[in-house]
């Protein structure tokens, strides 16, 4: 096998029609596990068709979110699976990426906020190893849905800065309450 050179730090990965995947830059065979854990350490990659040179990334992705669902512990609410395929061939369906993409990104900045605000308030009470145990689980829970890198914003749907100021009010709030059931344990 010819080995490829990735084009701006993207792992190029051949996917053959006997099903199986190579990594152009390990020059080695994987799986889709190993694509998954890619995705969860913000690898870029591209997966393409051997033979016609296609991008099937896409096809790829979904196919990991199919087995990662299958093994258990889904993320996906079955009425959020409905609406989503009620949303193909709707006139709406071209906005519903942008929407989806947003939703995650905004999802993960406030994922951000508060695990930060949480380690501020319990930084020096007798609950701060507990809150970094819960904290760390919630991280390793999250890091399924980390982009690799953030998308620029598309320009059909600015960033609400009333919403955002909301949501982190909203988190402020939050952080209040926790402060004072500390204080009253403590």
């Amino acid at each position: 096998m010819k080995k490829q050179p990735a084009a701006d730090g993207i792992v190029i990965i051949k996917k053959y029609a006997n099903r199986r995947l190579y990594n152009t830059e390990s020059s080695s065979y994987i799986t889709l596990d190993h694509l998954a854990t890619m995705t969860r350490e913000g690898r870029d990659f591209k997966v393409v068709d051997a033979k016609t040179d296609e991008d099937i990334t896409h096809n790829v992705l979904t196919q990991i979110i199919m087995e990662e669902e299958s093994r258990g512990e889904t993320m996906m609410p079955v009425n959020f699976l409905r609406q989503l395929i009620s949303m193909y061939g709707d006139s709406m369906q071209t906005m519903v990426p942008g929407y989806l993409e947003a939703s995650m990104d905004s999802f993960r900045r406030n994922h951000d906020q508060f695990k930060s605000a949480v380690e501020g308030a319990f930084a020096n009470s007798p609950f701060a190893d507990l809150a970094k145990r819960n904290l760390a689980m919630f991280d390793v829970a999250a890091q399924a849905m980390k982009p690799a890198a953030p998308a620029p914003a598309s320009p059909g749907a600015p960033a609400s800065a009333a919403s955002q100021d909301d949501e982190i009010a909203a988190l402020r709030s939050e952080l209040a309450k926790l402060q004072e059931k500390v204080e009253k344990l403590g």
